[in-house]
């Protein structure tokens, strides 16, 4: 398949954009007005020049077929990637109304492809045989993991004793104590290497200010993170599989270990979400011949997006590998054989009992999880009162949409894109209530991402 033959949509190219600002601008120069130049190559290569404040225009360049996602080179002095001229030509691009012709590409835009060809090859040659740095002592480095465990082992027990000693004093004092003794707390386990145990114990400090009915919630999550360091304390009581979910949510590194598989992965949905230090993103891939779901996971400094990038929408054929863990959906993105191009099928959905059932079987296999991805078929939007919910167009059951989405511009895209009939919508089912991250209409419509 050639790249010419992939063109992609309008929202699939916005979607890379890395803000609301890079979006709009971008959108303006996706006419050809501002461009000359512009071509594209069957190795899925694009490029043009784009008319700029100053005397001589920006140099664009794209590489679609990247494994990792669409590459950028622009001369403009944007740091902001992809910047609105990327965006703005790739919009211009996917018009397919011939302002982006196949033809050779200029030197400036071939010098740029073949440098990346032969970082590429370098990186292949250095990935193995005897240009390989030899590993890391062996001993040392179990040496390292045992002394690791000890502190994670101590920062179990010292949890429990701080768990305890809240319920003996009652969960009123938690509110009194305030936000203070839980980060003291969450201190403590990054001291011990357990950065997953100081995530928890920092949500705890949340609860008691997040409205009513707050001791409820704040006695389930004590009890799932008794669980936890339950689960550390006797790991080696554990089956494999669980005890590798333990050692990952507890916050141990892990590496994708499991066989590759290969499939034509379709892009479900992508999302980022951000704190102080780090960006990580998302992405939900469906396997059509595995029927099986992967979350490939990429990360970014506070302020960058993350480097891997792969529009809703899109399809490719690729190997991917999973990491260890009982129902441990994550994977990692390994050789990809295709380009993306628009995929021409949808996952098969579920209604809302086997979504609910679904979601059962997941918590059985990892008692932590906040929420599984679900695809739900012939489904209406539909409000009940100050909320809303995702009710089978046949039959009486119905999902409650998550209260975090009330506010953001996604559901009443869902609404709009439904109109009041059934549509089909991916998303993630958890305790919190269901989230939607992508919906399709009836028929053949393109996907609509809601995030």
């Amino acid at each position: 398949m050639t790249q010419q033959g992939a063109r992609w949509t309008a929202d699939q190219v916005l979607a890379l954009a890395p803000d609301a600002a890079s979006r709009t601008a971008g959108s303006k120069l996706g006419a050809a007005g501002p461009w000359s130049e512009a071509g594209s190559s069957d190795e899925g290569t694009v490029w043009g020049l784009c008319r700029g404040s100053g005397s001589k225009p920006y140099q664009t360049v794209i590489d679609i077929a990247d494994s990792t996602g669409p590459a950028y080179k622009c001369s403009c002095p944007s740091r902001k990637f992809p910047c609105k001229h990327a965006l703005g030509l790739l919009l211009l691009w996917a018009g397919e109304d011939g302002s982006v012709p196949r033809g050779p590409a200029p030197d400036w835009a071939e010098q740029w492809m073949e440098g990346r060809r032969e970082r590429a090859g370098e990186k292949g040659t250095t990935g193995g045989g005897s240009g390989t740095a030899s590993p890391g002592d062996p001993e040392a480095a179990r040496r390292r993991a045992q002394r690791r465990a000890e502190r994670i082992t101590a920062g179990a027990a010292e949890l429990e004793q701080r768990l305890a000693d809240l319920l003996r004093g009652g969960l009123a004092s938690a509110e009194q104590a305030g936000y203070g003794m839980w980060e003291e707390t969450a201190a403590r386990m990054v001291d011990a290497q357990a950065p997953g145990l100081a995530a928890r114990v920092r949500e705890l400090g949340a609860i008691p200010s997040s409205g009513p009915g707050w001791p409820v919630r704040l006695l389930e999550e004590c009890a799932l993170l008794h669980l936890l360091d339950q689960g550390w304390l006797r790991r080696e009581r554990l089956p494999d599989d669980l005890a590798a979910t333990v050692r990952s949510r507890v916050g141990l590194p892990g590496s994708a270990d499991g066989p590759p598989v290969r499939d034509r992965w379709q892009v479900l949905a992508q999302y980022d979400t951000a704190d102080t230090r780090l960006t990580t993103r998302r992405i939900w891939l469906y396997g059509a011949e595995t029927d099986r779901t992967a979350l490939l996971l990429s990360y970014g400094a506070a302020g960058r997006a993350p480097e891997l990038t792969l529009p809703v929408g899109l399809a490719f054929e690729a190997e991917v590998s999973a990491y260890p863990g009982a129902g441990q959906l994550r994977a990692a993105l390994g050789e990809r054989f295709t380009p993306p191009a628009p995929a021409r099928t949808r996952p098969p959905g579920l209604t809302a009992p086997q979504a609910a059932a679904r979601l059962g079987e997941a918590l059985r296999a990892d008692p932590w999880l906040d929420s599984h991805p679900v695809t739900l078929a012939r489904v209406i939007p539909t409000p009940d009162g100050d909320t809303w919910q995702l009710a089978d167009a046949v039959g009486d059951f119905a999902l409650p949409i998550a209260s975090s989405l009330l506010s953001r511009p996604g559901l009443w895209r869902l609404a709009a894109l439904s109109g009041g009939a059934p549509v089909t919508v991916f998303g993630e089912c958890g305790h919190r209530g269901f989230t939607p991250l992508t919906a399709w209409p009836e028929g053949d419509g393109e996907p609509v991402s809601l995030c």
